[in-house]
């Protein structure tokens, strides 16, 4: 939780970039990021200075004798002109040299091309005072901090990603519960929001009272996390939980500070297009048949080598549409009985080609598609008003019928704006799709925002998965006064105009 005086230094942190003529919200982030990184490796320097003097044990250092100066609690308080150059040329080339090394640095495999894109010595000076006063050492606020900067994100990429709703990203997560021995993918990461969602689920339902401690900041009673709540689970959670993939490099470095500040200590991402038959090959283990949860947004559209495609995505679906590509991409990366949340656009629903044929009998026939829930067409505006639905599905199983909910409302107003609103069906669609994964209800009535589907009626609809084949709408009979009382009452209107223009003639 933001608050206070902690949310306005960031606002002012990002707007001396603007003002100082960094306007890409991306390449503010990502400058942030590369400070925040500078900051963060100090930290860790130190405290394993710490632990080692203690436990009188040696560790690799990530600071050279000759690299003592590129330390943040050296260099940050030199002078602006003295800062810049050394920034540049001093610190950013150790961040190379680090990625070089690589190990188990989280951010190593991101830092080969980081590149200083701050000009103005002042700018640098400001930025590096603001950031050495942000909260960096509380686990508690340095997440909600990177969200709240996330949150500025305003621009979608040219390959059709764009950043997901955060109430979207938790119902998706929601609806999953995913459990503290899963092992969660999401193959098109972003910023990692479904992956840091998960992990914050985990933090709610496995804690307990003696797990968290109330704290005011600036002002205000906010509830935190103590202690390792995941204790039992800690190293599979640090280390071998969270896997993402992404093929922007920008993104990935922000993607990994993300889950770093939100407690992750070693998450798991890779650069690499998870499409391409170089997946396979290089992560062999992520690529079949590895993971209990995926939970992904991926691209909508975008330029695709097809020569390039796993050819057994290609057996699964012979397309060049990314998004029906990805669908199959998921099922191959799930285990038996894994499942997935994947958000697609309303197309792959009831698109009429053989590609989008085949892939919805596959899901529906070939594996257990538990739910289609669909979503207003303004959800992901400003970045764009595409029409999307959100599947669940599992690998492998059977379909006997399928959960469908027709989402009006998220909350938001479904305009550029996006102001909040009182109308919310969300938390309908979690306690709705709870009773029916219970059994304890009968959602039958087709005519309801929520009801169910047997496989045979899907079948018999060619495999189409809009929600408009199969909801029921209630007419109402309309009730028309008669015909004569409607042309009395025009006739007496029509004389009271005649008897104005008569008054206004006469007075002219």
């Amino acid at each position: 939780m933001i608050t206070g005086n902690l949310k306005n230094r960031i606002d002012s942190l990002w707007t001396e970039f603007w003002t100082g003529g960094i306007t890409n919200p991306l390449t503010v982030i990502e400058q942030i990021t590369f400070l925040m990184y500078a900051r963060m490796l100090d930290m860790q320097e130190r405290r394993d200075e710490k632990a080692s003097k203690v436990a009188n044990k040696a560790f690799k250092p990530r600071f050279t004798a000759d690299e003592q100066a590129c330390r943040w609690e050296t260099w940050r308080h030199y002078g602006a002109e003295e800062m810049l150059p050394h920034v540049r040329d001093k610190v950013f080339p150790h961040f190379r040299r680090l990625a070089s090394e690589a190990g188990d640095n989280p951010f190593a495999e991101f830092m080969k091309d980081a590149q200083l894109m701050i000009q103005k010595p002042s700018l640098l000076v400001k930025a590096v005072n603001m950031i050495n006063e942000l909260p960096l050492e509380r686990g508690d606020t340095k997440g909600d901090l990177y969200e709240y900067l996330l949150g500025k994100l305003t621009t979608a990429g040219i390959n059709g990603q764009f950043r997901t709703p955060r109430h979207i990203i938790r119902t998706i997560v929601e609806l999953m519960a995913p459990q503290p021995t899963d092992r969660i993918c999401d193959p098109a990461c972003g910023t990692a929001g479904f992956l840091v969602e998960g992990y914050d689920y985990l933090l709610r339902k496995h804690s307990s009272a003696a797990g968290t401690h109330t704290e005011v900041i600036d002002g205000e009673p906010v509830t935190l996390f103590s202690g390792d709540l995941l204790q039992p689970h800690r190293k599979h959670v640090d280390s071998d939980m969270f896997h993402a993939f992404d093929f922007d490099a920008t993104m990935l470095r922000i993607a990994t500070m993300n889950l770093v500040m939100h407690g992750v200590a070693e998450p798991d991402v890779h650069y690499q297009d998870t499409l391409s038959q170089k997946f396979e090959d290089r992560h062999p283990r992520a690529a079949k048949a590895g993971f209990d949860l995926v939970l992904a947004n991926p691209p909508f559209k975008g330029s695709l080598d097809e020569q390039d495609v796993a050819p057994d995505l290609l057996r699964i679906v012979k397309t060049k549409k990314t998004e029906l590509l990805f669908v199959a991409l998921i099922l191959r990366m799930l285990k038996v009985g894994g499942r997935s949340a994947t958000i697609v656009p309303d197309g792959v629903l009831f698109g009429g080609s053989k590609a989008h044929l085949q892939l919805r009998q596959h899901l529906c026939e070939d594996n257990q598609l538990e739910a289609v829930i669909s979503l207003p067409s303004g959800v992901f505006k400003p970045y764009a008003g595409v029409s999307t639905a959100i599947i669940v599905f599992s690998k492998g199983g059977k379909t006997d019928e399928v959960f469908f909910y027709d989402v009006e409302n998220d909350g938001f107003s479904l305009d550029d704006k996006r102001q909040p609103i009182k109308d919310n069906d969300l938390p309908d669609v979690l306690a709705q799709w709870q009773q029916w994964c219970d059994r304890k209800a009968d959602i039958s009535d087709r005519t309801q925002k929520a009801f169910s589907v047997p496989l045979a009626d899907i079948a018999a609809q060619n495999y189409d998965l809009s929600i408009n084949r199969y909801k029921q709408q209630v007419h109402v009979a309309e009730k028309h006064d008669d015909p004569r009382d409607i042309l009395k009452r025009l006739q007496s209107l029509e004389a009271d105009i005649q008897k104005e223009l008569k008054e206004l003639e006469g007075m002219l």
